[in-house]
Protein backbone atom coordinates (compact mmCIF):
# COMPACT_ATOMS: atom_id res chain seq x y z
CA UNK A 1 0.00 0.00 0.00
CA UNK A 2 2.93 2.44 0.64
CA UNK A 3 4.54 1.73 -2.71
CA UNK A 4 0.79 2.53 -4.13
CA UNK A 5 0.84 6.26 -2.10
CA UNK A 6 4.71 6.76 -2.91
CA UNK A 7 3.70 6.58 -7.15
CA UNK A 8 0.83 8.55 -6.42
CA UNK A 9 2.67 11.36 -4.60
CA UNK A 10 5.04 11.19 -7.50
CA UNK A 11 1.66 11.52 -9.75
CA UNK A 12 1.24 14.74 -7.81
CA UNK A 13 4.61 16.10 -7.44
CA UNK A 14 4.85 15.56 -11.19
CA UNK A 15 1.56 17.18 -12.59
CA UNK A 16 2.32 20.16 -9.84
CA UNK A 17 5.85 20.87 -11.55
CA UNK A 18 3.79 20.90 -14.95
CA UNK A 19 1.06 22.51 -14.20
CA UNK A 20 3.85 25.46 -12.93
CA UNK A 21 5.59 25.57 -15.76
CA UNK A 22 2.65 25.31 -17.81
CA UNK A 23 1.15 28.47 -16.64
CA UNK A 24 3.96 30.84 -17.69
CA UNK A 25 4.00 29.18 -20.50
CA UNK A 26 0.73 30.16 -21.12
CA UNK A 27 1.53 33.75 -20.13
CA UNK A 28 3.80 34.15 -22.47
CA UNK A 29 1.20 32.56 -25.41
CA UNK A 30 -1.46 34.90 -24.50
CA UNK A 31 0.72 38.04 -25.12
CA UNK A 32 2.41 36.18 -28.05
CA UNK A 33 -1.15 35.27 -29.64
CA UNK A 34 -2.58 39.52 -28.90
CA UNK A 35 0.29 40.85 -30.03
CA UNK A 36 0.31 38.78 -33.54
CA UNK A 37 -3.28 39.96 -33.72
CA UNK A 38 -2.44 43.13 -33.68
CA UNK A 39 0.01 43.59 -35.42
CA UNK A 40 0.55 43.58 -39.44
CA UNK A 41 0.25 39.91 -38.98
CA UNK A 42 -2.95 39.59 -37.36
CA UNK A 43 -5.29 39.10 -40.36
CA UNK A 44 -3.07 36.42 -41.48
CA UNK A 45 -2.89 35.14 -38.05
CA UNK A 46 -6.12 34.92 -37.64
CA UNK A 47 -7.30 33.19 -41.08
CA UNK A 48 -4.63 30.56 -40.14
CA UNK A 49 -6.52 29.05 -37.31
CA UNK A 50 -9.98 29.08 -39.47
CA UNK A 51 -8.02 27.21 -42.53
CA UNK A 52 -10.17 23.79 -43.08
CA UNK A 53 -8.36 20.22 -42.28
CA UNK A 54 -10.67 16.98 -43.14
CA UNK A 55 -13.81 19.29 -42.84
CA UNK A 56 -13.11 20.91 -39.38
CA UNK A 57 -10.66 24.28 -39.00
CA UNK A 58 -7.72 24.29 -37.30
CA UNK A 59 -9.36 25.86 -34.06
CA UNK A 60 -12.24 23.56 -34.50
CA UNK A 61 -9.54 20.62 -33.85
CA UNK A 62 -7.72 21.86 -31.23
CA UNK A 63 -11.20 22.89 -29.63
CA UNK A 64 -13.10 19.72 -30.05
CA UNK A 65 -10.29 17.30 -30.32
CA UNK A 66 -7.38 18.25 -28.68
CA UNK A 67 -9.04 19.43 -25.56
CA UNK A 68 -10.75 16.23 -25.48
CA UNK A 69 -7.39 14.66 -24.32
CA UNK A 70 -7.11 17.76 -22.12
CA UNK A 71 -10.27 16.92 -20.87
CA UNK A 72 -9.09 12.98 -20.66
CA UNK A 73 -6.34 13.72 -17.82
CA UNK A 74 -9.21 16.22 -16.17
CA UNK A 75 -10.94 12.89 -15.68
CA UNK A 76 -7.57 10.72 -14.64
CA UNK A 77 -6.48 13.34 -12.24
CA UNK A 78 -10.11 13.46 -10.91
CA UNK A 79 -10.44 9.60 -10.68
CA UNK A 80 -6.85 9.29 -8.73
CA UNK A 81 -7.77 11.91 -6.16
CA UNK A 82 -11.46 10.03 -5.31
CA UNK A 83 -9.33 6.81 -5.48
CA UNK A 84 -5.88 7.62 -2.97
CA UNK A 85 -6.04 11.22 -3.44
CA UNK A 86 -7.60 13.86 -1.70
CA UNK A 87 -11.07 12.91 -2.13
CA UNK A 88 -10.70 9.37 -0.85
CA UNK A 89 -11.56 10.27 2.65
CA UNK A 90 -14.50 12.03 3.74
CA UNK A 91 -12.59 14.52 5.96
CA UNK A 92 -10.17 15.13 3.58
CA UNK A 93 -12.90 15.43 0.69
CA UNK A 94 -15.24 17.31 2.61
CA UNK A 95 -13.10 21.29 2.54
CA UNK A 96 -12.31 21.07 -0.97
CA UNK A 97 -15.55 19.92 -1.86
CA UNK A 98 -17.55 22.48 0.23
CA UNK A 99 -15.08 25.21 -1.10
CA UNK A 100 -15.46 24.49 -5.26
CA UNK A 101 -19.33 24.13 -4.82
CA UNK A 102 -19.08 27.70 -3.26
CA UNK A 103 -16.50 28.67 -5.34
CA UNK A 104 -18.51 27.83 -8.40
CA UNK A 105 -22.33 28.64 -7.45
CA UNK A 106 -21.53 32.01 -6.20
CA UNK A 107 -20.24 33.46 -9.47
CA UNK A 108 -22.68 32.00 -11.43
CA UNK A 109 -25.40 34.08 -9.12
CA UNK A 110 -22.98 37.03 -9.18
CA UNK A 111 -23.18 37.11 -13.26
CA UNK A 112 -27.10 35.79 -12.92
CA UNK A 113 -28.01 39.30 -10.84
CA UNK A 114 -26.03 40.97 -13.23
CA UNK A 115 -27.43 39.49 -16.61
CA UNK A 116 -30.77 38.16 -15.31
CA UNK A 117 -33.33 38.61 -18.66
CA UNK A 118 -30.35 39.67 -21.29
CA UNK A 119 -28.79 38.45 -24.28
CA UNK A 120 -25.82 37.72 -22.18
CA UNK A 121 -28.19 35.44 -19.43
CA UNK A 122 -26.20 32.33 -20.87
CA UNK A 123 -22.53 33.20 -19.79
CA UNK A 124 -23.39 32.38 -16.25
CA UNK A 125 -21.38 29.27 -16.05
CA UNK A 126 -18.04 31.69 -17.40
CA UNK A 127 -17.19 32.69 -13.78
CA UNK A 128 -17.67 29.28 -12.74
CA UNK A 129 -14.22 28.19 -13.76
CA UNK A 130 -10.99 27.81 -12.20
CA UNK A 131 -7.81 27.69 -14.42
CA UNK A 132 -5.41 24.90 -12.69
CA UNK A 133 -2.39 26.02 -14.25
CA UNK A 134 -2.42 29.58 -14.12
CA UNK A 135 -3.62 29.00 -10.65
CA UNK A 136 -0.14 26.89 -9.86
CA UNK A 137 1.79 28.62 -11.59
CA UNK A 138 0.90 31.93 -9.90
CA UNK A 139 1.07 30.18 -6.72
CA UNK A 140 4.19 28.33 -6.91
CA UNK A 141 5.69 32.15 -7.25
CA UNK A 142 4.77 32.69 -3.76
CA UNK A 143 7.97 30.83 -2.73
CA UNK A 144 8.66 28.01 -0.15
CA UNK A 145 6.82 29.32 2.43
CA UNK A 146 3.39 28.03 0.91
CA UNK A 147 2.93 24.44 2.37
CA UNK A 148 2.14 21.27 0.84
CA UNK A 149 -1.27 21.33 2.34
CA UNK A 150 -2.43 24.60 0.69
CA UNK A 151 -0.83 22.87 -2.72
CA UNK A 152 -2.99 20.14 -2.35
CA UNK A 153 -5.82 21.80 -1.25
CA UNK A 154 -6.18 24.54 -4.52
CA UNK A 155 -5.18 21.46 -6.50
CA UNK A 156 -8.22 19.73 -5.53
CA UNK A 157 -10.51 22.26 -5.60
CA UNK A 158 -9.79 23.08 -9.42
CA UNK A 159 -10.08 19.72 -9.78
CA UNK A 160 -13.52 19.70 -8.71
CA UNK A 161 -14.58 23.07 -10.34
CA UNK A 162 -13.52 21.34 -13.25
CA UNK A 163 -15.76 18.14 -12.85
CA UNK A 164 -18.22 20.97 -12.22
CA UNK A 165 -17.79 22.66 -15.28
CA UNK A 166 -17.69 19.54 -17.28
CA UNK A 167 -21.36 18.96 -15.79
CA UNK A 168 -22.18 22.41 -16.43
CA UNK A 169 -21.01 22.21 -20.04
CA UNK A 170 -22.99 18.84 -20.62
CA UNK A 171 -26.47 20.45 -19.09
CA UNK A 172 -26.41 23.61 -19.86
CA UNK A 173 -24.27 24.15 -23.31
CA UNK A 174 -25.80 21.75 -25.01
CA UNK A 175 -28.35 22.08 -28.21
CA UNK A 176 -29.95 19.92 -30.05
CA UNK A 177 -28.98 16.14 -29.18
CA UNK A 178 -28.97 13.08 -32.16
CA UNK A 179 -29.86 10.81 -29.54
CA UNK A 180 -28.93 7.90 -32.18
CA UNK A 181 -25.08 9.39 -32.02
CA UNK A 182 -25.13 10.04 -27.95
CA UNK A 183 -26.56 5.88 -27.28
CA UNK A 184 -23.32 5.08 -29.53
CA UNK A 185 -21.16 6.62 -27.85
CA UNK A 186 -22.81 6.63 -24.32
CA UNK A 187 -22.25 2.01 -25.38
CA UNK A 188 -19.17 2.37 -26.15
CA UNK A 189 -18.02 3.77 -22.94
CA UNK A 190 -20.34 0.95 -21.37
CA UNK A 191 -18.22 -1.55 -23.18
CA UNK A 192 -15.12 -0.42 -21.99
CA UNK A 193 -16.23 0.39 -18.71
CA UNK A 194 -17.21 -3.50 -18.54
CA UNK A 195 -13.99 -4.03 -20.00
CA UNK A 196 -11.92 -2.57 -17.21
CA UNK A 197 -13.63 -3.70 -14.56
CA UNK A 198 -12.94 -7.36 -15.94
CA UNK A 199 -9.16 -6.71 -15.72
CA UNK A 200 -8.00 -5.49 -19.65
CA UNK A 201 -5.19 -3.50 -19.07
CA UNK A 202 -4.00 -3.10 -22.54
CA UNK A 203 -4.26 0.65 -22.81
CA UNK A 204 -4.84 0.46 -27.07
CA UNK A 205 -7.62 -1.51 -26.21
CA UNK A 206 -9.33 1.79 -24.91
CA UNK A 207 -7.61 4.31 -26.63
CA UNK A 208 -9.01 3.18 -30.39
CA UNK A 209 -12.60 2.79 -28.80
CA UNK A 210 -12.43 5.96 -27.34
CA UNK A 211 -11.75 7.58 -30.45
CA UNK A 212 -14.95 6.39 -32.45
CA UNK A 213 -16.20 7.22 -29.03
CA UNK A 214 -15.15 11.13 -29.64
CA UNK A 215 -16.51 10.91 -33.09
CA UNK A 216 -20.29 9.79 -31.95
CA UNK A 217 -20.17 12.32 -29.54
CA UNK A 218 -19.27 15.14 -31.34
CA UNK A 219 -22.00 13.97 -33.91
CA UNK A 220 -24.49 13.86 -31.11
CA UNK A 221 -24.47 17.47 -30.82
CA UNK A 222 -23.29 17.18 -26.77
CA UNK A 223 -19.63 18.87 -26.48
CA UNK A 224 -16.86 16.22 -27.92
CA UNK A 225 -14.56 16.69 -25.08
CA UNK A 226 -17.05 14.74 -22.82
CA UNK A 227 -15.79 11.81 -24.51
CA UNK A 228 -12.51 12.40 -23.55
CA UNK A 229 -13.97 12.86 -19.19
CA UNK A 230 -15.79 9.56 -19.89
CA UNK A 231 -13.00 7.30 -21.55
CA UNK A 232 -10.95 8.65 -17.90
CA UNK A 233 -13.47 6.75 -15.74
CA UNK A 234 -13.66 3.42 -17.76
CA UNK A 235 -9.87 2.96 -17.90
CA UNK A 236 -8.64 0.66 -14.59
CA UNK A 237 -7.30 2.31 -11.71
CA UNK A 238 -6.36 -0.65 -9.84
CA UNK A 239 -4.12 0.38 -7.09
CA UNK A 240 -2.96 2.71 -8.14
CA UNK A 241 0.38 1.97 -8.96
CA UNK A 242 3.24 1.87 -11.93
CA UNK A 243 1.48 -0.83 -13.18
CA UNK A 244 -1.78 0.81 -13.15
CA UNK A 245 -3.21 2.19 -16.95
CA UNK A 246 -4.80 4.99 -15.33
CA UNK A 247 -1.33 5.91 -13.93
CA UNK A 248 0.48 5.40 -17.12
CA UNK A 249 -1.59 6.97 -19.50
CA UNK A 250 -1.79 9.67 -17.11
CA UNK A 251 1.96 9.93 -16.80
CA UNK A 252 2.05 10.02 -20.40
CA UNK A 253 -0.53 13.02 -21.14
CA UNK A 254 1.35 15.31 -18.48
CA UNK A 255 3.58 17.04 -20.60
CA UNK A 256 2.00 17.14 -23.79
CA UNK A 257 -1.25 18.80 -22.41
CA UNK A 258 0.47 21.37 -20.17
CA UNK A 259 3.34 22.09 -23.01
CA UNK A 260 1.36 21.51 -26.71
CA UNK A 261 -2.12 21.24 -26.09
CA UNK A 262 -3.07 23.95 -23.77
CA UNK A 263 -0.50 26.45 -25.12
CA UNK A 264 -2.60 26.09 -28.41
CA UNK A 265 -5.37 26.58 -27.33
CA UNK A 266 -4.09 29.96 -25.84
CA UNK A 267 -2.77 30.70 -29.02
CA UNK A 268 -5.99 29.82 -30.82
CA UNK A 269 -8.11 31.59 -28.63
CA UNK A 270 -6.76 34.66 -27.17
CA UNK A 271 -5.88 36.69 -30.68
CA UNK A 272 -8.15 39.62 -29.46
CA UNK A 273 -8.11 42.70 -32.10
CA UNK A 274 -8.48 45.45 -29.62
CA UNK A 275 -10.28 48.38 -31.14
CA UNK A 276 -9.59 51.56 -29.41
CA UNK A 277 -11.69 52.02 -27.17
CA UNK A 278 -12.13 48.44 -26.38
CA UNK A 279 -12.02 49.14 -22.28
CA UNK A 280 -15.21 50.52 -22.32
CA UNK A 281 -16.50 46.93 -22.71
CA UNK A 282 -15.92 46.21 -19.60
CA UNK A 283 -18.18 48.28 -18.23
CA UNK A 284 -21.22 45.90 -19.95
CA UNK A 285 -23.25 43.90 -17.99
CA UNK A 286 -21.75 40.59 -19.33
CA UNK A 287 -18.14 41.82 -18.65
CA UNK A 288 -18.90 43.23 -15.17
CA UNK A 289 -20.70 40.00 -13.96
CA UNK A 290 -17.73 37.95 -15.37
CA UNK A 291 -15.33 39.85 -13.58
CA UNK A 292 -16.65 40.65 -10.24
CA UNK A 293 -17.61 36.88 -10.54
CA UNK A 294 -14.35 35.61 -10.69
CA UNK A 295 -12.25 38.61 -8.65
CA UNK A 296 -14.80 38.91 -5.88
CA UNK A 297 -17.29 35.85 -6.52
CA UNK A 298 -15.25 32.81 -6.51
CA UNK A 299 -13.16 34.06 -3.33
CA UNK A 300 -16.37 34.84 -1.67
CA UNK A 301 -17.88 31.66 -2.65
CA UNK A 302 -14.55 29.72 -1.84
CA UNK A 303 -14.21 30.98 1.70
CA UNK A 304 -17.38 30.63 2.92
CA UNK A 305 -18.37 27.55 2.05
CA UNK A 306 -14.77 26.45 3.42
CA UNK A 307 -15.35 28.14 7.00
CA UNK A 308 -19.09 26.56 6.83
CA UNK A 309 -17.38 23.85 6.19
CA UNK A 310 -14.78 24.07 9.87
CA UNK A 311 -17.78 25.51 11.77
CA UNK A 312 -20.08 22.73 11.31
CA UNK A 313 -17.28 20.28 12.08
CA UNK A 314 -17.79 18.69 8.74
CA UNK A 315 -14.66 19.65 7.32
CA UNK A 316 -11.09 20.53 9.37
CA UNK A 317 -8.93 22.97 8.17
CA UNK A 318 -4.93 21.67 7.76
CA UNK A 319 -2.85 22.42 10.63
CA UNK A 320 -0.12 24.35 8.81
CA UNK A 321 -3.05 26.08 6.46
CA UNK A 322 -4.59 29.19 7.78
CA UNK A 323 -7.48 30.95 6.66
CA UNK A 324 -5.01 33.89 4.98
CA UNK A 325 -3.53 31.26 3.19
CA UNK A 326 -7.09 30.28 1.93
CA UNK A 327 -8.09 33.69 1.01
CA UNK A 328 -5.42 33.56 -0.97
CA UNK A 329 -5.83 30.21 -2.60
CA UNK A 330 -9.32 31.46 -2.80
CA UNK A 331 -8.46 34.63 -4.96
CA UNK A 332 -6.01 32.75 -7.10
CA UNK A 333 -8.99 30.25 -8.05
CA UNK A 334 -10.87 33.17 -9.46
CA UNK A 335 -7.93 33.00 -12.68
CA UNK A 336 -10.66 31.59 -14.85
CA UNK A 337 -8.76 31.58 -18.48
CA UNK A 338 -8.60 28.24 -20.20
CA UNK A 339 -11.87 26.76 -18.74
CA UNK A 340 -13.58 30.00 -18.85
CA UNK A 341 -12.80 30.94 -22.30
CA UNK A 342 -13.67 27.67 -23.33
CA UNK A 343 -17.55 27.92 -21.61
CA UNK A 344 -17.55 31.28 -23.85
CA UNK A 345 -17.56 30.12 -26.84
CA UNK A 346 -19.95 27.41 -26.11
CA UNK A 347 -22.41 30.07 -24.20
CA UNK A 348 -22.23 32.82 -26.91
CA UNK A 349 -21.89 32.82 -31.22
CA UNK A 350 -22.07 36.91 -31.76
CA UNK A 351 -18.57 37.61 -31.97
CA UNK A 352 -18.37 40.89 -30.97
CA UNK A 353 -20.08 39.32 -27.42
CA UNK A 354 -17.31 36.41 -27.50
CA UNK A 355 -14.04 38.99 -27.84
CA UNK A 356 -15.47 41.12 -25.04
CA UNK A 357 -16.31 38.03 -22.56
CA UNK A 358 -12.41 37.87 -23.44
CA UNK A 359 -11.30 40.57 -22.74
CA UNK A 360 -13.44 40.35 -19.02
CA UNK A 361 -11.27 37.32 -18.27
CA UNK A 362 -8.09 37.95 -19.11
CA UNK A 363 -8.32 41.56 -17.07
CA UNK A 364 -9.91 39.60 -14.22
CA UNK A 365 -7.48 36.69 -14.33
CA UNK A 366 -4.97 38.89 -14.38
CA UNK A 367 -6.44 40.86 -11.39
CA UNK A 368 -7.42 37.20 -9.40
CA UNK A 369 -3.73 36.59 -9.71
CA UNK A 370 -2.24 39.51 -8.61
CA UNK A 371 -4.67 39.99 -5.55
CA UNK A 372 -4.02 36.08 -4.63
CA UNK A 373 -0.07 36.45 -5.32
CA UNK A 374 -0.03 39.76 -3.04
CA UNK A 375 -2.12 37.98 -0.21
CA UNK A 376 0.25 34.93 -0.19
CA UNK A 377 3.41 37.01 -0.33
CA UNK A 378 2.02 38.93 2.54
CA UNK A 379 2.04 36.20 4.91
CA UNK A 380 5.57 35.06 3.96
CA UNK A 381 6.93 38.95 4.60
CA UNK A 382 4.85 38.87 8.19
CA UNK A 383 6.28 35.46 9.56
CA UNK A 384 9.69 36.87 8.87
CA UNK A 385 8.61 40.21 10.54
CA UNK A 386 7.61 37.88 13.42
CA UNK A 387 10.44 35.91 13.32
CA UNK A 388 13.29 39.29 13.53
CA UNK A 389 11.14 40.76 16.36
CA UNK A 390 11.27 37.40 18.19
CA UNK A 391 14.88 37.51 17.59
CA UNK A 392 15.24 40.86 18.83
CA UNK A 393 13.74 40.47 22.04
CA UNK A 394 15.70 37.43 22.64
CA UNK A 395 18.51 39.50 22.60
Amino acid sequence: MRGAQSYVSRLFTEFFNSEKASGIILIVCTLLSIFIANSSWGESYGQFWHTKIGGLSVVHWINDALMAVFFLLVGLEIEREIYVGELSGFKNAVLPVFAAVGGMLVPAIVHAIFNMGTATASGFGIPMATDIAFALGILSLAGKSVPVALKIFLTALAIIDDLGAIIIIAIFYTDDVSFVNLLLAFGIFAGLFIMGKAGVKNLFLFLLPGIVMWYFMLQSGVHATISGVLLAFAIPFGKGGEDSPSYKLQHHLHYPVAFIIVPLFALANTGIKLSPGFYNTLLSLNSLGIMTGLVIGKPLGIISFAWLAVKTKIGHLPHSVSWKQITGAGMLAGIGFTMSIFITLLAFTDEATVVNSKIAILCASFLAAAGGLLVLKSIKYNKVAQESSSDDSGR
